[in-house]
Protein backbone atom coordinates (compact mmCIF):
# COMPACT_ATOMS: atom_id res chain seq x y z
CA UNK A 1 0.00 0.00 0.00
CA UNK A 2 1.38 3.71 -0.55
CA UNK A 3 1.43 6.85 1.84
CA UNK A 4 1.16 8.94 -1.57
CA UNK A 5 -2.79 8.21 -1.16
CA UNK A 6 -2.93 10.60 2.00
CA UNK A 7 -3.68 13.93 1.32
CA UNK A 8 -2.49 16.66 4.19
CA UNK A 9 -4.26 17.65 6.89
CA UNK A 10 -4.70 21.66 6.82
CA UNK A 11 -4.70 23.82 9.50
CA UNK A 12 -5.84 27.88 9.68
CA UNK A 13 -4.27 29.29 12.69
CA UNK A 14 -5.55 32.70 13.89
CA UNK A 15 -3.16 35.05 15.92
CA UNK A 16 -4.27 37.82 17.11
CA UNK A 17 -5.62 39.62 13.71
CA UNK A 18 -3.03 37.77 11.33
CA UNK A 19 -4.44 34.21 9.84
CA UNK A 20 -1.87 31.52 8.35
CA UNK A 21 -2.97 28.21 7.18
CA UNK A 22 -0.47 25.38 7.38
CA UNK A 23 0.18 21.54 6.93
CA UNK A 24 0.35 19.21 9.69
CA UNK A 25 3.82 17.45 9.51
CA UNK A 26 4.06 15.68 12.58
CA UNK A 27 1.86 14.99 16.01
CA UNK A 28 2.75 13.93 19.26
CA UNK A 29 0.84 12.40 21.99
CA UNK A 30 2.67 11.97 25.23
CA UNK A 31 0.17 10.95 27.73
CA UNK A 32 -3.30 13.69 27.77
CA UNK A 33 -0.84 16.24 25.69
CA UNK A 34 -0.64 16.18 22.28
CA UNK A 35 1.67 18.54 20.22
CA UNK A 36 0.62 19.31 16.40
CA UNK A 37 3.39 20.66 14.31
CA UNK A 38 2.83 22.40 11.03
CA UNK A 39 4.70 23.88 7.84
CA UNK A 40 3.34 26.98 5.91
CA UNK A 41 3.97 27.91 2.72
CA UNK A 42 7.28 30.00 3.45
CA UNK A 43 8.43 27.19 5.37
CA UNK A 44 7.59 28.75 9.01
CA UNK A 45 6.98 26.28 11.83
CA UNK A 46 3.88 26.66 14.38
CA UNK A 47 3.43 24.36 17.15
CA UNK A 48 0.45 23.88 18.98
CA UNK A 49 -0.39 21.99 22.81
CA UNK A 50 -3.24 20.37 23.17
CA UNK A 51 -4.90 19.06 26.61
CA UNK A 52 -7.63 16.34 26.11
CA UNK A 53 -7.99 17.29 22.50
CA UNK A 54 -9.22 21.09 23.84
CA UNK A 55 -6.35 23.87 22.37
CA UNK A 56 -4.18 25.29 25.35
CA UNK A 57 -1.33 27.95 23.51
CA UNK A 58 0.60 27.51 20.23
CA UNK A 59 2.77 30.06 17.70
CA UNK A 60 5.63 30.16 15.64
CA UNK A 61 8.84 28.61 16.61
CA UNK A 62 12.34 28.74 14.60
CA UNK A 63 13.11 25.94 16.71
CA UNK A 64 12.70 23.52 19.58
CA UNK A 65 15.02 24.17 22.72
CA UNK A 66 16.34 20.66 24.10
CA UNK A 67 14.69 19.95 27.40
CA UNK A 68 11.40 21.39 26.87
CA UNK A 69 7.84 19.85 26.61
CA UNK A 70 7.63 20.13 22.75
CA UNK A 71 11.33 18.78 22.63
CA UNK A 72 10.46 15.70 24.94
CA UNK A 73 7.19 14.92 23.37
CA UNK A 74 8.73 14.53 20.40
CA UNK A 75 11.30 12.05 21.82
CA UNK A 76 9.65 10.15 24.29
CA UNK A 77 6.30 10.49 23.21
CA UNK A 78 4.12 8.83 20.31
CA UNK A 79 5.30 10.67 17.32
CA UNK A 80 3.24 10.13 13.93
CA UNK A 81 4.37 11.66 11.29
CA UNK A 82 3.03 12.72 7.74
CA UNK A 83 1.64 10.37 5.74
CA UNK A 84 0.50 8.32 7.98
CA UNK A 85 -2.84 7.59 8.20
CA UNK A 86 -3.71 7.81 11.75
CA UNK A 87 -2.66 12.03 11.85
CA UNK A 88 -5.91 12.88 10.53
CA UNK A 89 -7.46 11.61 13.15
CA UNK A 90 -5.39 13.10 16.06
CA UNK A 91 -6.82 16.63 14.31
CA UNK A 92 -9.50 17.98 16.75
CA UNK A 93 -10.21 20.77 14.22
CA UNK A 94 -9.34 22.82 11.24
CA UNK A 95 -9.75 25.95 12.34
CA UNK A 96 -7.96 27.30 15.66
CA UNK A 97 -7.85 30.53 17.44
CA UNK A 98 -4.73 30.88 19.59
CA UNK A 99 -5.78 31.86 23.15
CA UNK A 100 -4.18 35.67 24.18
CA UNK A 101 -1.00 35.15 25.78
CA UNK A 102 -1.86 37.92 29.01
CA UNK A 103 -4.90 35.81 30.23
CA UNK A 104 -4.23 32.36 29.53
CA UNK A 105 -3.32 31.38 33.05
CA UNK A 106 -6.36 33.09 34.53
CA UNK A 107 -8.07 31.14 31.84
CA UNK A 108 -6.44 27.72 32.66
CA UNK A 109 -7.73 28.63 36.16
CA UNK A 110 -11.10 28.79 35.36
CA UNK A 111 -11.33 25.80 32.97
CA UNK A 112 -9.36 23.19 34.95
CA UNK A 113 -8.73 22.15 38.13
CA UNK A 114 -5.40 23.23 40.04
CA UNK A 115 -3.39 19.99 39.43
CA UNK A 116 -4.42 19.95 35.87
CA UNK A 117 -3.69 23.51 35.53
CA UNK A 118 -0.33 23.28 37.07
CA UNK A 119 0.51 20.45 34.76
CA UNK A 120 -0.61 22.19 31.94
CA UNK A 121 1.65 24.84 32.61
CA UNK A 122 4.58 22.71 32.27
CA UNK A 123 3.58 22.09 28.89
CA UNK A 124 4.34 25.50 28.11
CA UNK A 125 8.07 26.47 28.45
CA UNK A 126 8.11 26.58 24.74
CA UNK A 127 6.27 30.21 25.17
CA UNK A 128 6.47 31.46 28.44
CA UNK A 129 9.82 31.89 30.54
CA UNK A 130 10.22 28.95 32.58
CA UNK A 131 10.76 31.35 35.77
CA UNK A 132 7.80 32.79 35.22
CA UNK A 133 6.02 29.12 35.19
CA UNK A 134 8.07 28.10 37.96
CA UNK A 135 6.25 31.38 40.07
CA UNK A 136 2.54 30.22 38.93
CA UNK A 137 2.66 27.13 40.01
CA UNK A 138 4.69 27.91 43.37
CA UNK A 139 1.94 30.09 44.11
CA UNK A 140 -0.69 27.20 43.62
CA UNK A 141 1.40 25.21 45.72
CA UNK A 142 2.03 27.76 48.83
CA UNK A 143 -1.95 28.17 48.11
CA UNK A 144 -2.99 24.31 49.11
CA UNK A 145 -0.36 24.49 51.82
CA UNK A 146 -1.80 27.70 53.65
CA UNK A 147 -4.90 25.90 53.51
CA UNK A 148 -3.75 22.63 55.38
CA UNK A 149 -3.96 20.44 51.78
CA UNK A 150 -1.00 18.74 52.26
CA UNK A 151 -1.64 15.95 50.12
CA UNK A 152 -2.17 18.35 47.57
CA UNK A 153 0.16 20.71 48.02
CA UNK A 154 2.98 17.61 47.38
CA UNK A 155 1.06 16.71 44.11
CA UNK A 156 1.80 20.19 42.97
CA UNK A 157 5.19 20.05 44.60
CA UNK A 158 6.11 16.28 42.46
CA UNK A 159 5.70 18.06 39.42
CA UNK A 160 7.39 21.39 39.97
CA UNK A 161 9.83 19.33 40.73
CA UNK A 162 10.01 17.63 37.74
CA UNK A 163 9.46 20.05 35.56
CA UNK A 164 12.62 22.15 37.57
CA UNK A 165 14.99 19.84 39.01
CA UNK A 166 17.25 22.73 39.16
CA UNK A 167 14.93 24.76 41.48
CA UNK A 168 16.57 23.68 45.12
CA UNK A 169 13.23 25.31 46.69
CA UNK A 170 11.21 22.91 45.38
CA UNK A 171 13.82 19.59 45.71
CA UNK A 172 14.21 20.94 49.65
CA UNK A 173 10.52 20.82 50.29
CA UNK A 174 10.09 17.20 48.94
CA UNK A 175 12.10 16.19 51.46
CA UNK A 176 10.50 18.43 54.28
CA UNK A 177 8.94 15.75 57.51
CA UNK A 178 5.87 17.57 56.89
CA UNK A 179 6.07 15.53 53.73
CA UNK A 180 7.18 12.33 54.84
CA UNK A 181 4.28 10.24 55.03
CA UNK A 182 3.23 11.04 51.67
CA UNK A 183 6.68 10.62 50.13
CA UNK A 184 6.22 7.44 51.44
CA UNK A 185 3.18 6.45 50.22
CA UNK A 186 3.87 7.27 46.74
CA UNK A 187 7.45 5.25 46.75
CA UNK A 188 6.18 2.84 48.49
CA UNK A 189 2.14 1.93 47.64
CA UNK A 190 1.00 -0.12 44.31
CA UNK A 191 -0.28 1.70 41.37
CA UNK A 192 -3.85 0.98 41.92
CA UNK A 193 -3.83 2.78 45.33
CA UNK A 194 -1.66 5.60 44.04
CA UNK A 195 -4.46 5.64 41.35
CA UNK A 196 -7.14 6.25 43.25
CA UNK A 197 -5.46 9.54 44.86
CA UNK A 198 -3.26 10.60 42.19
CA UNK A 199 -4.67 9.25 38.81
CA UNK A 200 -3.04 12.41 36.94
CA UNK A 201 0.16 11.49 38.25
CA UNK A 202 -0.01 7.85 37.71
CA UNK A 203 -1.14 7.96 33.89
CA UNK A 204 1.73 10.38 33.83
CA UNK A 205 4.40 8.52 34.86
CA UNK A 206 2.86 5.20 33.22
CA UNK A 207 3.08 6.65 30.08
CA UNK A 208 7.09 8.07 30.62
CA UNK A 209 7.35 4.23 31.82
CA UNK A 210 5.10 2.58 29.43
CA UNK A 211 7.59 0.19 28.24
CA UNK A 212 7.98 -1.32 31.75
CA UNK A 213 4.72 -4.11 31.97
CA UNK A 214 3.80 -3.22 34.83
CA UNK A 215 2.87 0.21 33.78
CA UNK A 216 2.25 -0.35 30.14
CA UNK A 217 -0.70 -2.56 31.73
CA UNK A 218 -1.88 0.25 34.20
CA UNK A 219 -1.44 2.68 31.52
CA UNK A 220 -3.69 0.52 28.84
CA UNK A 221 -6.52 0.19 32.16
CA UNK A 222 -6.72 4.40 32.52
CA UNK A 223 -6.50 5.03 28.40
CA UNK A 224 -9.25 2.73 27.60
CA UNK A 225 -11.87 4.34 30.03
CA UNK A 226 -10.64 7.93 28.41
CA UNK A 227 -9.33 8.02 25.10
CA UNK A 228 -9.88 5.36 22.36
CA UNK A 229 -7.48 6.98 19.95
CA UNK A 230 -4.55 6.75 22.45
CA UNK A 231 -5.49 3.04 23.57
CA UNK A 232 -4.93 2.63 19.51
CA UNK A 233 -1.60 4.37 19.48
CA UNK A 234 -0.13 2.65 22.73
CA UNK A 235 -1.36 -0.83 20.87
CA UNK A 236 0.07 0.24 17.68
CA UNK A 237 3.31 1.34 19.55
CA UNK A 238 4.31 -2.27 20.15
CA UNK A 239 4.04 -4.03 17.36
CA UNK A 240 4.59 -7.88 18.61
CA UNK A 241 1.25 -7.84 20.14
CA UNK A 242 -0.50 -7.54 16.79
CA UNK A 243 0.29 -11.22 15.97
CA UNK A 244 -2.99 -12.28 17.34
CA UNK A 245 -6.07 -11.99 15.43
CA UNK A 246 -7.96 -11.61 18.01
CA UNK A 247 -6.33 -8.59 19.11
CA UNK A 248 -6.55 -6.96 15.64
CA UNK A 249 -10.38 -8.09 15.09
CA UNK A 250 -10.54 -6.07 18.68
CA UNK A 251 -8.48 -2.87 17.60
CA UNK A 252 -9.89 -2.57 13.94
CA UNK A 253 -13.16 -2.07 15.72
CA UNK A 254 -11.60 0.90 17.65
CA UNK A 255 -9.67 1.96 14.24
CA UNK A 256 -12.42 2.29 12.72
CA UNK A 257 -14.47 4.99 14.89
CA UNK A 258 -11.60 7.20 14.07
CA UNK A 259 -10.90 6.56 10.27
CA UNK A 260 -12.13 5.03 6.96
CA UNK A 261 -11.23 0.77 6.61
CA UNK A 262 -8.92 1.74 3.68
CA UNK A 263 -6.71 3.78 6.27
CA UNK A 264 -6.59 1.11 8.69
CA UNK A 265 -5.43 -1.32 6.01
CA UNK A 266 -2.30 1.06 4.98
CA UNK A 267 -1.66 1.19 8.94
CA UNK A 268 -1.27 -2.33 9.27
CA UNK A 269 0.51 -2.63 6.22
CA UNK A 270 3.06 -0.20 7.25
CA UNK A 271 3.51 -2.74 9.98
CA UNK A 272 4.14 -5.58 7.43
CA UNK A 273 0.58 -7.44 8.58
CA UNK A 274 -1.21 -8.72 5.47
CA UNK A 275 -4.70 -7.14 6.08
CA UNK A 276 -5.88 -9.01 3.27
CA UNK A 277 -5.09 -12.06 5.60
CA UNK A 278 -6.16 -10.61 8.98
CA UNK A 279 -9.70 -8.26 7.77
CA UNK A 280 -12.13 -10.29 6.56
CA UNK A 281 -13.70 -6.94 4.83
CA UNK A 282 -10.28 -6.17 2.89
CA UNK A 283 -11.99 -7.78 -0.06
CA UNK A 284 -14.98 -5.80 -0.36
CA UNK A 285 -13.33 -2.46 0.55
CA UNK A 286 -11.58 -3.31 -2.97
CA UNK A 287 -14.32 -4.34 -4.22
CA UNK A 288 -15.59 -0.66 -3.68
CA UNK A 289 -12.55 1.01 -5.03
CA UNK A 290 -12.93 -1.06 -8.28
CA UNK A 291 -16.45 -0.28 -9.15
CA UNK A 292 -15.35 3.26 -8.26
CA UNK A 293 -12.82 3.18 -10.93
CA UNK A 294 -10.15 3.71 -8.26
CA UNK A 295 -7.64 0.87 -10.80
CA UNK A 296 -4.63 2.24 -10.36
CA UNK A 297 -5.18 3.24 -6.41
CA UNK A 298 -6.35 -0.51 -5.77
CA UNK A 299 -3.53 -1.98 -7.52
CA UNK A 300 -1.29 -0.04 -4.45
CA UNK A 301 -3.37 -1.19 -2.25
CA UNK A 302 -2.14 -4.67 -3.12
CA UNK A 303 1.45 -4.50 -4.79
CA UNK A 304 3.06 -4.98 -1.08
CA UNK A 305 1.36 -8.09 -0.41
CA UNK A 306 0.84 -9.26 -3.85
CA UNK A 307 3.00 -12.39 -3.43
CA UNK A 308 0.73 -13.40 -0.12
CA UNK A 309 -3.00 -12.55 -1.88
CA UNK A 310 -5.58 -15.27 -1.31
CA UNK A 311 -6.79 -16.49 -4.65
CA UNK A 312 -9.76 -15.11 -5.03
CA UNK A 313 -8.34 -11.91 -5.76
CA UNK A 314 -7.07 -13.26 -8.47
CA UNK A 315 -10.36 -11.67 -10.59
CA UNK A 316 -9.63 -8.26 -9.06
CA UNK A 317 -5.64 -8.88 -10.36
CA UNK A 318 -7.13 -9.27 -13.39
CA UNK A 319 -9.51 -5.93 -13.49
CA UNK A 320 -6.69 -3.99 -12.07
CA UNK A 321 -4.51 -5.15 -15.37
CA UNK A 322 -7.26 -4.13 -17.84
CA UNK A 323 -7.82 -0.83 -16.57
CA UNK A 324 -4.41 0.55 -15.61
CA UNK A 325 -2.81 3.07 -17.77
CA UNK A 326 0.43 2.23 -19.99
CA UNK A 327 2.26 5.12 -17.67
CA UNK A 328 1.09 3.20 -14.61
CA UNK A 329 2.14 -0.52 -15.62
CA UNK A 330 5.57 0.77 -16.58
CA UNK A 331 6.09 2.44 -13.36
CA UNK A 332 5.13 -0.45 -11.01
CA UNK A 333 6.68 -3.21 -13.57
CA UNK A 334 8.06 -5.36 -11.39
CA UNK A 335 4.77 -5.39 -9.34
CA UNK A 336 2.83 -5.99 -12.12
CA UNK A 337 5.28 -8.80 -13.23
CA UNK A 338 4.18 -10.87 -10.03
CA UNK A 339 0.46 -9.51 -10.44
CA UNK A 340 0.42 -11.56 -13.98
CA UNK A 341 1.89 -13.96 -12.48
CA UNK A 342 -0.91 -15.34 -10.03
CA UNK A 343 -3.53 -15.30 -13.35
CA UNK A 344 -4.25 -18.24 -15.13
CA UNK A 345 -2.10 -18.81 -18.36
CA UNK A 346 -4.91 -18.82 -20.91
CA UNK A 347 -5.99 -15.08 -19.78
CA UNK A 348 -2.41 -13.81 -20.29
CA UNK A 349 -2.37 -14.63 -23.46
CA UNK A 350 -5.95 -13.72 -25.05
CA UNK A 351 -6.33 -10.71 -23.44
CA UNK A 352 -2.44 -9.31 -22.64
CA UNK A 353 -1.40 -8.26 -25.91
CA UNK A 354 -2.83 -4.89 -26.33
CA UNK A 355 -1.01 -4.10 -23.05
CA UNK A 356 1.92 -5.13 -23.39
CA UNK A 357 1.59 -3.64 -27.06
CA UNK A 358 0.98 -0.25 -25.55
CA UNK A 359 3.71 -0.37 -23.11
CA UNK A 360 5.95 -0.99 -25.88
CA UNK A 361 4.62 2.37 -27.12
CA UNK A 362 5.21 4.24 -24.27
CA UNK A 363 8.82 2.79 -24.13
CA UNK A 364 9.86 3.37 -27.71
CA UNK A 365 9.34 7.33 -26.76
CA UNK A 366 11.89 7.15 -24.91
CA UNK A 367 14.26 4.55 -25.11
CA UNK A 368 16.12 3.00 -27.84
CA UNK A 369 14.78 0.10 -29.19
CA UNK A 370 17.49 -2.47 -27.35
CA UNK A 371 16.47 -0.96 -23.99
CA UNK A 372 12.73 -1.49 -24.65
CA UNK A 373 13.37 -4.97 -25.32
CA UNK A 374 15.34 -5.37 -22.15
CA UNK A 375 12.81 -3.39 -19.80
CA UNK A 376 9.87 -5.59 -21.81
CA UNK A 377 11.78 -9.36 -21.29
CA UNK A 378 10.39 -10.22 -18.09
CA UNK A 379 7.46 -10.40 -19.33
CA UNK A 380 8.14 -13.45 -21.68
CA UNK A 381 8.48 -15.21 -18.33
CA UNK A 382 4.93 -15.08 -17.29
CA UNK A 383 3.01 -14.20 -20.59
CA UNK A 384 5.01 -16.59 -23.38
CA UNK A 385 4.36 -16.07 -27.18
CA UNK A 386 3.64 -12.97 -27.48
CA UNK A 387 3.28 -11.08 -30.76
CA UNK A 388 4.48 -7.90 -29.32
CA UNK A 389 7.47 -9.39 -28.29
CA UNK A 390 8.27 -11.09 -31.10
CA UNK A 391 7.86 -8.50 -33.37
CA UNK A 392 10.41 -6.21 -30.60
CA UNK A 393 12.96 -9.08 -30.98
CA UNK A 394 12.78 -8.95 -34.58
CA UNK A 395 13.32 -4.95 -34.86
CA UNK A 396 16.33 -5.69 -32.66
CA UNK A 397 17.63 -7.87 -35.25
CA UNK A 398 17.03 -5.62 -38.13
CA UNK A 399 18.77 -3.14 -36.87
CA UNK A 400 21.90 -4.17 -38.39
CA UNK A 401 20.67 -5.02 -41.16
CA UNK A 402 20.82 -1.71 -44.20
CA UNK A 403 19.00 -4.19 -46.27
CA UNK A 404 15.92 -3.83 -44.52
CA UNK A 405 15.18 -0.99 -43.23
CA UNK A 406 11.71 -0.54 -44.60
CA UNK A 407 10.63 -4.00 -42.89
CA UNK A 408 12.15 -1.67 -39.82
CA UNK A 409 10.38 1.48 -40.36
CA UNK A 410 7.15 -0.38 -40.86
CA UNK A 411 7.27 -1.71 -37.43
CA UNK A 412 8.37 1.17 -36.45
CA UNK A 413 4.92 2.79 -37.57
CA UNK A 414 2.81 0.03 -36.27
CA UNK A 415 4.63 1.52 -32.86
CA UNK A 416 3.73 4.97 -34.04
CA UNK A 417 7.40 5.87 -33.34
CA UNK A 418 7.32 7.96 -37.01
CA UNK A 419 10.54 9.88 -36.60
CA UNK A 420 12.35 6.55 -36.35
CA UNK A 421 9.93 5.14 -39.19
CA UNK A 422 10.91 8.39 -41.43
CA UNK A 423 14.68 7.57 -40.94
CA UNK A 424 14.34 4.17 -41.74
CA UNK A 425 12.17 5.06 -44.98
CA UNK A 426 14.95 7.80 -45.73
CA UNK A 427 17.93 5.31 -45.79
CA UNK A 428 16.11 3.36 -48.19
CA UNK A 429 15.09 6.24 -50.55
CA UNK A 430 18.80 7.02 -50.35
CA UNK A 431 19.82 3.83 -51.39
CA UNK A 432 17.38 3.29 -54.10
CA UNK A 433 15.95 7.19 -55.21
CA UNK A 434 13.74 6.11 -58.03
CA UNK A 435 11.62 3.55 -55.73
CA UNK A 436 8.42 5.07 -55.04
CA UNK A 437 7.24 3.10 -52.31
CA UNK A 438 9.60 4.93 -49.13
CA UNK A 439 8.69 7.99 -50.93
CA UNK A 440 4.96 7.08 -49.84
CA UNK A 441 5.29 5.56 -46.72
CA UNK A 442 7.55 8.94 -45.75
CA UNK A 443 4.72 11.25 -47.12
CA UNK A 444 1.99 8.90 -44.94
CA UNK A 445 4.38 9.05 -41.87
CA UNK A 446 4.27 12.73 -41.97
CA UNK A 447 0.10 13.07 -42.38
CA UNK A 448 0.55 10.86 -39.26
CA UNK A 449 2.31 13.10 -37.51
CA UNK A 450 0.01 16.14 -38.81
CA UNK A 451 2.79 17.65 -40.83
CA UNK A 452 0.38 18.57 -43.76
CA UNK A 453 2.81 21.05 -45.81
CA UNK A 454 5.54 18.05 -45.71
CA UNK A 455 3.43 15.36 -46.13
CA UNK A 456 2.12 17.29 -49.51
CA UNK A 457 5.69 17.79 -50.30
CA UNK A 458 6.68 14.17 -50.40
CA UNK A 459 3.40 13.43 -52.05
CA UNK A 460 4.52 15.85 -55.24
CA UNK A 461 7.70 13.97 -55.12
CA UNK A 462 5.85 10.61 -55.26
CA UNK A 463 3.74 11.75 -57.97
CA UNK A 464 6.82 13.12 -59.98
CA UNK A 465 8.52 9.69 -59.66
CA UNK A 466 5.66 7.66 -60.69
CA UNK A 467 4.77 9.87 -63.63
CA UNK A 468 8.67 9.01 -64.60
CA UNK A 469 8.34 5.44 -64.72
CA UNK A 470 4.94 5.42 -66.47
CA UNK A 471 6.80 7.92 -69.48
CA UNK A 472 9.85 5.52 -68.89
Amino acid sequence: MDNNQIMPTEISIKNKKHMVKGNVIRAAVYARSKVIQLSTVDQERYYLIYYNNALIFGGKLDQVEKGTFIYKATQEGITIEFPHPILRALIPEGTVTIPNKSNLFSRLQLDYSPQEMVYILTTLDSFFEKEQLIKAIDKVFFHFRRNGKFLKSFQILQMLADFAPNFKSAQERLTAQEFSSYHHFYHSSSLPAILSKDPLYVELNCFKNRTNPEEQKCLEEIVNKQDGLVELLLWLENTEKLIGTKSIEKYTGRALRFMTMEEWMLILAQLNINPFRVLPDSESVINKMLQAGNYEKTALCLFRFINDLPASFNANLLIIWDHSDSTFVIEHFDEFIKLLQHLPHSEKTRRFEQKVFQCAEFLLKEHDLKTVYEQLSPIQMVIPGLEVMKKISEMVGLLENPDRMMELGDYYAEFKQFDQAIDCFFWEMELDPQNPAPVRKISKMYQSKGMIQEAAAYQKVLTQLTSNQETG
